[in-house]
């Protein structure tokens, strides 16, 4: 059950500016999350100071991404905004959120990485956010029905 309880989805905590998933998060119980300053590394976050000099909501919403400024060297962060970006932040946590159901973990416990680190590309964490596995229902043929 402390399991259950601590990888459940915390939706007020939304994505963090730079697109990983505070909502998931399990780093710390006590963390607001990125947007509402929770974390300690904003001092020196480059993708956190970017947004907020731009007045951005995320890097989903800045003119040169992907920009790979950051975390977003990180397949798995440019994957997360390029899916809020196409998709909408609402559709991204909608699909975490039943991803999460569904076992695919965010971060394995007592760890910072997960199901979405395991992939080769950043195509392929795009169909797992989607389709809840790396490979979408056509077999990756793109003719969805």
């Amino acid at each position: 059950m402390e399991k259950d309880t601590q990888n459940r989805l915390k939706t007020e905590k939304g994505i963090a500016y730079c697109g990983l998933a505070c909502c998931l998060c399990s780093h710390s119980e006590t963390c607001p999350g990125c947007q509402a300053g929770g974390c300690d590394i904003h001092s020196w976050c480059e993708n956190y100071r970017c947004c907020r000099e731009q007045d951005l909501n995320g890097c989903w919403e800045c003119d040169y991404f992907p920009c790979h400024c950051g975390m977003l060297s990180k397949a798995r962060a440019r994957a997360f905004v390029r899916f809020a970006r196409e998709q909408g932040v609402d559709e991204l946590i909608r699909c975490l959120q039943r991803n999460q159901k569904n076992h695919i973990l965010y971060h394995y416990e007592g760890q910072l990485t997960g199901d979405y680190d395991q992939t080769e590309s950043e195509e392929e964490i795009l169909t797992m956010i989607r389709w809840g596995r790396s490979q979408s229902p056509d077999g990756g043929r793109g003719d969805q029905t």
